[in-house]
């Protein structure tokens, strides 16, 4: 079951767009919501370990057995027209940031391959978010072809989100012995993702890839090749990224967003604490494992002595640590190990320790992370600990101002080396094949740095970082350094494509289109309640024609799909929503005087395809400066269809995706001028001499007397 509940903290689900979700929240810390999450990682950590000792093993048994089978059941030879094909994805990479660093000479080596091949803007998928086109990437098909139309999809008996992406089962089955569960079943993992990514495909071919932080991997695919999954990999509370903050400062609320605030007491300068972590489904009632925690401060010199479980940790405050392992034990051999990092952000009168979202160890994964399972461990002991969760950079924690600008950037820049050594390494090993690489770092620190590129944004808080001022320039000139190193390590024979998938934009103001469904009559709440509760509570779905959930899309409560639908199908549903369209199109923000949605469209029209039926009855172009409102992502129904987003998170690209394309830049020119983000699947396919599929919507992007050089 992978329902979103308890509403206080599945604000996350939303938040992000890139992100931007937070999905699966915690109700407290010993109540989490576990999916995909602990419960499958007690359940089978053990299993996990042990299994990846014996396939690694039986690897090295059965090889020869393989190359031989191989050898009999191989395909028709086909002739690859290059020998391999290297993908660096820059997840948000914007062509009008990226022409105007050009144009004042600071991006040479994004100057230097668009002259030896090409470089062009490249069309997003609708809508234009990274579950979607990232999916529209890898099996070159449009939504109503691979099922993945945003970060969450509702639930049509309760109405409440669902992760798009993963459907995961809990343990039903126990055997009690006292006060002991021992599981009899692994509950049900599964990719939800349709349609082949193109590097399946070409390992039917046995042509090898190498897939590293693609999004929407997880659980990773199985092919000839290896994957390191990325997107909507939990942490290891089950969440997509809850940091926690220990501290004696009295709370002044809850956090809104991603974060648990734990009280501490000190005492003589010292603080008797736990972590809490996943669910022990080993012990009846699912208490919280714990991981006993005792600090010592030392005030005079800014340290603190942390210990837990025999380890001693020495932290500075205000300086980040390196990895530090967490231990959970459930039983006798069985345990939970994640990854966090930790800072003292105060230490005078008051005392708070920071801890990120704890991260599955790759080193010991509590569940499949990587294709094959041993695939994460190996990394880890190739390039030391990593980030594994799917949304790593801690954007919550800098929405809430638990940790400054620069330590964001410290943590992005962080995961971004992480990801190089993989990456170069990868590319080293690589003989022949593929290598699809997705660097996010892109994406995140534009959405939370775009306040410093506008007057007045309304998310300037009044005392920015003037050391911060320039960060995305600077994370411009970081990629262009990548790219220089990357084309250094080409071999004849190679294309590199450095792609994104999608651009960026202002969000200034946010509409919660529930509130404007409300005011015009689409949408009602039951008797005695305001609209202010999470996830659509506090409406009367018996008088309710259509409702928003997610980042971009709008349903009607159709008779007959939702629970208590009572729009009829066919003529009616097309008529409301023909009317919904005329009603929103140009939607005015009559305070601003400008734009806020620029274009609704009906979805039936967009695309067709097998899964057309799981999409969103509308999808919403917002204007560029325009984005769902926080509050409308998480189902509430706010006071103001328009309002000023404060937060960090500055820019997006949940609007029209015609104002948001990506880009692509190659080593060789292509033959279409006008390419897409769903032609780069069957490229590849072409690259290596394989027909696409014909229910491919993408197209080759080399006409095939094109010739490349391969000797």
């Amino acid at each position: 079951m992978n329902r979103i509940d308890p509403p206080s903290r599945a604000k996350l689900a939303l938040a992000i767009p890139a992100i931007v979700v937070g999905g699966l929240l915690l109700a407290s810390p010993a109540a989490a919501y576990i999916g995909p999450g602990a419960g499958f990682a007690l359940a089978g950590s053990a299993f996990v370990v042990l299994t990846t000792v014996i396939l690694a093993a039986a690897a090295l048994l059965v090889w020869p057995f393989r190359k031989l089978y191989r050898l009999v059941r191989r395909p028709a030879k086909v002739e690859p027209r290059v020998k391999r094909f290297i993908v660096v994805g820059l997840d948000g990479q914007d062509p009008r940031l990226t022409d105007r660093f050009m144009k004042e000479g600071k991006l040479p080596n994004f100057e230097k391959l668009a002259k030896q091949g090409c470089y062009h803007p490249l069309r997003s998928t609708f809508p234009s978010i990274s579950p979607v086109a990232w999916s529209s990437f890898s099996t070159g098909c449009h939504p109503a072809k691979h099922n993945i139309y945003d970060f969450l999809d509702r639930d049509r008996r309760t109405y409440l989100p669902m992760l798009s992406s993963t459907s995961i089962g809990r343990v039903e089955k126990f055997l009690k012995i006292g006060k002991y569960r021992i599981p009899l079943e692994k509950p049900e993992l599964r990719l939800l993702r349709k349609s082949k990514p193109f590097w399946t495909i070409l390992g039917e071919h046995y042509i090898w890839s190498t897939v590293l932080r693609v999004p929407i991997t997880f659980p990773p695919d199985e092919f000839y090749g290896a994957e390191l999954s990325a997107m909507c990999v939990p942490d290891l509370l089950g969440t997509q990224g809850t940091f926690l903050l220990f501290t004696d400062r009295p709370a002044s609320g809850k956090f809104k967003e991603g974060g648990l605030r734990i009280p501490v007491e000190v005492v003589d300068d010292r603080i008797e604490t736990a972590i809490q972590g996943p669910e022990n489904q080993m012990l009846e009632g699912n208490p919280p494992m714990e991981v006993p925690m005792v600090l010592e401060l030392d005030r005079a010199r800014g340290r603190c002595r942390l210990e837990m479980g025999g380890e001693v940790v020495e932290l500075e405050k205000g300086v980040l640590s390196d990895w530090v392992t967490l231990t959970f034990k459930a039983a006798l051999g069985i345990k939970a190990t994640g990854i966090a990092r930790m800072m003292v952000t105060e230490m005078d009168d008051n005392f708070s320790l920071y801890i990120t979202p704890i991260a599955i160890d790759p080193g010991s994964p509590a569940m499949p992370i990587s294709h094959p399972s041993f695939y994460a461990t190996y990394l880890a002991k190739k390039i030391g600990p990593y980030s594994t969760l799917g949304l790593a950079e801690d954007t919550w924690a800098l929405n809430e101002e638990v940790v400054d600008d620069g330590t964001f950037l410290q943590q992005a820049y962080d995961i971004d080396k992480e990801r190089e050594e993989m990456f170069f390494s990868s590319l080293e090993k690589l003989k022949r094949g593929s290598l699809v690489c997705v660097f996010d770092g892109t994406d995140r620190i534009q959405h939370m740095f775009w306040r410093y590129l506008e007057e007045g944004h309304p998310a300037a808080r009044g005392k920015e970082d003037a050391e911060h001022k320039n960060a995305i320039e600077e994370l411009y000139l970081h990629n262009d350094a990548l790219v220089g190193r990357v084309m250094e390590k080409l071999r004849p024979g190679d294309m590199l494509m450095v792609l994104s998938d999608h651009g960026f934009t202002s969000f200034r103001r946010g509409v919660n289109l529930n509130k404007w469904l409300y005011d015009n009559g689409y949408l009602v709440l039951k008797d005695g309640h305001d609209g202010s509760s999470e996830w659509l509570r506090d409406v009367d779905w018996s008088q309710t024609k259509a409702y928003a959930l997610g980042l971009t899309g709008m349903f009607l409560n159709m008779e007959g799909r939702e629970a208590q639908g009572i729009v009829k199908p066919g003529k009616e549903a097309q008529a409301l929503k023909d009317e919904l369209i005329a009603g929103m199109n140009g939607l005015m923000d009559e305070e601003k005087d400008e734009v806020g949605i620029t274009e609704v469209f009906d979805t039936a029209k967009l695309y067709q395809g097998p899964y057309l039926g799981n999409a969103p009855d509308l999808l919403i172009g917002y204007n560029s400066g325009y984005r769902t409102s926080w509050d409308c992502a998480t189902g509430m129904v706010s006071e103001a269809v328009f309002e000023d987003n404060v937060k960090a998170w500055s820019g997006d690209h949940c609007v029209d995706p015609r104002q948001v394309p990506g880009v692509l830049f190659c080593n060789y020119a292509i033959d279409d001028a006008d390419p897409a983000l769903i032609d780069i699947a069957p490229t590849a396919l072409r690259l290596f001499g394989i027909r696409p599929p014909a229910h491919m919507d993408g197209k080759p992007l080399f006409d095939d007397g094109t010739s490349f050089a391969t000797s």
